[in-house]
């Protein structure tokens, strides 16, 4: 019996070693990156996050427009399934009421146990578009007779756990598309300078060089603040997004430049090129191919950067302005050092700011320790 298993184990362990060195570079990634518990922890994050901020009209309770004049700066509302007199329930929250200090003057919300208000899903709210293609007036939850504010509301009562859902399709769509703008950059200008060399490249890298030499932070908030302030918050977008790019390619660059250097003379450049292949069609389907595993990565790793810049500029003032939303406009608003004293939950979409760029940087590790599948 123990023969037998003997056998069976090596039999297992042989089938396994077998579809490890048949498998693709791909499937080892893919083997190699589910083992890494917090990228996959990382991507799910992710996954949730761009959920949310694509679907924000139909998971926020209000628009981000909303304004409750009678709840101005009113602290969040904690979801309850318990109470003393029925015990477990229906989540609810209970009611706030609205007073003024008489020692400070200042306005108080205390709770009102005499009001009880049961959270209620798939609720008819003020009507807006879904994915702005479809009207509805359906909010996934919400109070049909009174107000529910999760994250409480800020000095103008507009609902900040509305706005922060909002506020995130800006923040984490600029992250994407400035990378996705510095990663073109970086792979075209790099690939022309590893691979042609001479002048050329001497030319690029000098520019580069110039370009890293200048601080990061004042070149955008001089870029930013050169933007005309009565342009539409498309225009300003994409001019921030542009911003956030110009400098966020020459690491990539250089990079793309080392790796072609060394490739443009192994066997296979060689032979393609004696086959007639192109100079593009070399590039493109035998060089930039062979370290795509890394350019994942780099990207990956880019956008937290880009996602930092944008609520950097937006808090300093220099970036998105009102009315437009995104967590660095939201944070603009808790500046004063009064107002987080007293205000602690204007802070919150900071919080978000560091799930997101920690998200990102657990799956940029578990991208780049899978990249090289063969190490043990």
């Amino acid at each position: 019996m123990k023969s037998f298993d003997k056998k069976f184990e090596k039999i297992r362990r042989y089938e396994e070693e077998e579809k490890f060195y048949l498998a693709s570079q791909w499937q080892l990634i893919w083997w190699k990156f589910k083992k890494h518990r917090p990228a996959v922890t990382g991507a799910i994050v992710l996954g949730i996050l761009y959920i949310l901020a694509i679907f924000c009209s139909f998971f926020s309770p209000y628009l981000a427009t909303d304004i409750f004049d009678e709840y101005l700066s009113a602290p969040p509302q904690i979801i309850r399934i318990y109470s003393r007199d029925n015990g477990f329930q229906r989540p609810f929250v209970y009611g706030i009421k609205k007073e003024r200090d008489p020692i400070t003057l200042r306005l108080r919300y205390p709770l009102d146990f005499t009001k009880k208000y049961t959270i209620k899903f798939f609720v008819k709210g003020k009507p807006y578009k879904f994915l702005g293609l479809f009207p509805t007036d359906i909010h996934l939850f919400g109070i049909n007779d009174g107000n529910v504010f999760l994250f409480g509301t800020d000095d103008m009562g507009r609902d900040i756990f509305s706005r922060v859902l909002y506020g995130s399709r800006i923040s984490l769509s600029i992250g994407l598309v400035g990378v996705f703008i510095s990663f073109l950059l970086g792979l075209i200008i790099g690939g022309v300078s590893g691979y042609l060399g001479g002048a050329v490249d001497n030319f690029i890298q000098r520019t580069i060089d110039f370009l890293i030499s200048i601080p990061t932070l004042p070149l955008w908030m001089a870029l930013a603040a050169a933007l005309p302030r009565d342009w539409t918050i498309i225009k300003t977008y994409f001019a921030i997004t542009i911003i956030l790019s110009l400098v966020g390619w020459c690491g990539l660059a250089r990079v793309v430049r080392g790796k072609l250097l060394s490739l443009r003379e192994e066997d296979f450049t060689i032979a393609a090129r004696l086959a007639g292949a192109s100079e593009w069609r070399i590039i493109t389907r035998h060089l930039l191919p062979s370290f795509a595993s890394y350019l994942i990565v780099s990207i990956t790793l880019s956008v937290p950067n880009m996602i930092l810049g944008e609520t950097a500029l937006s808090f300093l003032g220099l970036g998105m302005q009102e009315p437009a939303v995104s967590w660095g406009v939201l944070l603009q608003g808790a500046q004063n050092l009064t107002v987080v004293a007293q205000q602690p939950w204007r802070i919150l979409p900071c919080t978000f700011v560091i799930i997101a760029v920690l998200a990102f940087n657990f799956l940029g590790d578990g991208l780049r320790d899978a990249a090289d599948p063969y190490a043990r």
